[in-house]
């Protein structure tokens, strides 16, 4: 059984990621590890800075990633992907518009406001 298993999940690895291999999956790829970055971005700035911070780069991968992903969830005419980083997407480049005017403005938090 664990056997039939291992075949069946190797089959199916081929058939999407090789035997369907084209541009679009291509792309996709791409934005998913663009999107990804973000993480590793935000994660090296918060160990360098010693505690949680989200850096400007940390909006750019997202609204990068983001947009690439809904243009792929657009070409392939997937529903979820387009709603999804729709939204999304406004809300990234949002922030990045938010965090340009205040420039040079200490960023609000919840410890900022309650002290």
């Amino acid at each position: 059984m664990l056997i039939q298993f291992g075949q069946a999940l190797s089959a199916y690895f081929y058939e999407v990621f090789v035997a369907k291999f084209d541009f679009w999956l291509a792309f996709g790829l791409i934005a998913q590890l663009l999107f990804t970055a973000r993480f590793l971005v935000q994660w090296i700035s918060s160990e360098r800075a010693g505690q949680s911070v989200v850096p400007m780069a940390f909006w750019f991968f997202s609204m990068g990633g983001g947009l690439m992903t809904l243009i792929y969830g657009l070409a392939k005419r997937e529903p979820v992907i387009i709603i999804g980083q729709g939204l999304a997407t406004l809300i990234y480049i949002r922030n990045i518009m938010l965090i340009m005017k205040n420039r040079g403005r200490a960023s609000k938090t919840i410890d900022n406001r309650a002290s």
